[in-house]
């Protein structure tokens, strides 16, 4: 299975702020930190808030921090809400535009795979996966 990169980012910015649950974080700097695009991870965070997965303010001073304690959010409920359910076309509610149905023998393989892969998931939380700070020197070592 594969993730989409909107995923991703979205795990590597969770992942870092549950390594400094206190602090609040802007998206030029875990942007500058991950090297990926300030824009899209601008896009990945609105999702994030929209799923009550953190919280954002604006302004001076503003930045976006968890919504939550890093154990109480499972990696597994992250990409559910980031990825939906659809593995495959077939999966959709209205059955995709599948011509192998209804006759189809892999789509119960690949459910039942979906659901083993979700499970594992399920049972990550973020402090599990918590990214921590990046090792600095300290002003008297500089």
């Amino acid at each position: 299975m594969q993730l989409t990169l909107f995923t991703d980012f979205a795990l590597r910015a969770l992942m870092r702020l549950a390594g400094e649950p206190g602090r609040s974080f802007s998206t030029i700097e875990i942007a500058g930190e991950f090297g990926i695009s300030r824009n899209h991870l601008a896009k990945v965070v609105r999702d994030l808030a929209g799923s009550g997965f953190i919280t954002t303010q604006r302004g001076v001073g503003g930045g976006f921090t968890l919504a939550r304690p890093a154990q109480s959010i499972t990696v597994g409920e992250v990409v559910r809400a980031l990825e939906g359910p659809e593995l495959v076309e077939c999966f959709r509610a209205d059955g995709g535009n599948c011509v192998l149905q209804p006759r189809c023998r892999l789509k119960t393989k690949l459910a039942a795979a979906r659901e083993a892969f979700m499970r594992e998931l399920d049972a990550t939380t973020l402090a599990e996966c918590a990214y921590p700070p990046s090792a600095r020197l300290s002003p008297a070592l500089a």
